[in-house]
């Protein structure tokens, strides 16, 4: 199916803009300092039967992952939060400590992306750590710097939020393959048939790049096929070092979109893993790095996966008005009343709260009209 035309991606585009606004947008959970280096997010947050929303993300503190853990605490604690009155305020329910989260004897170094999802048996929730205890592949082992380790995706199971800290974890996703061999950030997506998509962000042996990856799960079974590794490549402009999927998004059917299945990709991008040295005369903009990215917008039409539009193929849609710019890892909730989207956004003091935007359904039949 070809691309949308100009006007309906504009359309697309001004919806998405609307959902991640800079402006409008307050702190839900802040990091434990307001310093760099600390920050909380990279998860999502869902909705139970009776209307109360879990938010699970992860704190981080000041570390350097080039040297190990040694420099810093770095994730430190996967916590969930509950709200009762729809996102206006959170309380912690539920915490990991590193240790909490070991499998066997993989000890966990870090904490990164999770993701947790209502089901029939009642929740679950992936999360995604760096482990000691797992090796490169022989050709690359000495490519694995002391103190640090392997990010693998295990999945915890439970019949409540509060069951899942007594829940047996187990590996759901890892690789032997040194140009995926890092996997982290999970992120769930119910098609429209009832199967799970769970995409995730993959690193090679040498930290070079950042992509995005996904295994999908059929409805009724416990199983995730092959991972597809080449559904969304990275860009050409601002994103080409980095190409990160945080979240999938149905549009809802209303407007120009009534009786059209499209669906929006946010995902993060860079132009390097580290800040560029600038020429003095050079236009001064955010370029996105690792830990400091910025945000962009893609879709894809009836579900069709393997044929993806970038909204952003030139430059960025979503940069914080604030410290370095960096705006990442947005997650979108469809509630009943309406659209809640969270994301990480660069504070004045460089820390990196989570931060909340509500968009109503009038306002969504609004901007789609």
């Amino acid at each position: 199916m070809s691309r949308l035309d100009r006007d309906l991606e504009t359309k697309l585009t001004d919806f998405a803009l609307a959902l991640v606004d800079q402006q409008k947008a307050r702190v839900a959970v802040p990091p434990q300092r307001s310093s760099t280096g600390f920050w909380f997010g990279g998860g999502n947050m869902v909705e139970d039967a009776e209307g109360r929303f879990y938010l699970v993300g992860r704190y981080r503190n000041f570390g350097d992952s080039r040297t190990g853990l040694g420099a810093g605490e770095r994730g430190l604690e996967l916590a969930i939060f509950r709200s009762d009155d729809r996102g206006q305020s959170f309380q912690k329910q539920v915490s990991f400590s590193k240790p909490e989260l070991n499998v066997g004897d993989r000890s966990v170094l870090s904490i990164e992306g999770s993701a947790l999802h209502f089901n029939e048996q009642g929740v679950e929730l992936f999360v995604s750590t760096e482990k000691a205890g797992i090796e490169y592949p022989a050709e690359f082992q000495s490519f694995l710097k002391p103190g640090a380790g392997v990010w693998t995706i295990e999945r915890l199971q439970a019949d409540s939020i509060d069951e899942l800290k007594n829940a047996s974890i187990e590996t759901v996703l890892e690789s032997i393959e040194p140009a995926v061999l890092h996997v982290k950030d999970p992120v769930v997506y119910s098609t429209a048939s009832g199967d799970l998509v769970l995409m995730y962000c993959t690193h090679s042996y040498c930290w070079s790049s950042s992509n995005t990856a996904y295994a999908m799960r059929a409805s009724g079974s416990d199983e995730l096929s092959e991972s597809c590794f080449s559904f969304f490549p990275r860009g050409f402009a601002w994103d080409i070092a980095i190409a990160r999927g945080t979240c999938i998004l149905d549009v809802p059917q209303v407007g120009v979109f009534a009786n059209r299945q499209v669906s929006l990709l946010f995902y993060d991008g860079g132009e390097a893993l580290r800040n560029l040295d600038e020429h003095e005369q050079a236009v001064k903009r955010p370029r996105g790095y690792s830990c400091e990215e910025i945000g962009g917008v893609a879709y894809f039409i009836g579900g069709d996966m393997s044929r993806i539009y970038r909204l952003s193929r030139n430059k960025p849609l979503f940069i914080s008005p604030y410290g370095t710019g960096c705006s990442r890892y947005v997650d979108v909730l469809a509630a009943n009343d309406g659209l809640y989207a969270t994301w990480q956004q660069s504070q004045v003091d460089l820390s990196q709260p989570l931060v909340l935007n509500f968009v109503s359904n009038d306002e969504v039949a609004k901007l789609l009209a």
